[in-house]
């Protein structure tokens, strides 16, 4: 595992200690703080937008079903 070049200020977060700036999301790298980052696999991930377009619930058109399905489950009319 890389080595961070200088010695850090520590924080806990999914049951391990991290160094203040390593504590990143493993999709946009971006910096995390304890208890505001979400987690999959127990790997840190940024709320929005990572952890949401990754794991969260699909949006109506985003896979599964045909559009005229979901359509007359939600009580619309096909197209």
């Amino acid at each position: 595992p890389p080595r961070c070049p200088e010695p850090a200020e520590k924080v806990s977060s999914l049951g391990k200690d991290w160094h203040k700036f390593c504590l990143k999301c493993e999709r946009c790298n971006k910096t995390l703080t304890p208890g505001g980052h979400a987690e999959h696999d127990g790997k840190p991930f940024c709320h929005k937008p990572c952890y949401a377009t990754l794991f969260g619930p699909k949006a109506p058109g985003e896979g599964g079903g045909e559009e005229g399905e979901r359509c007359a489950s939600q009580g619309t009319q096909q197209r």
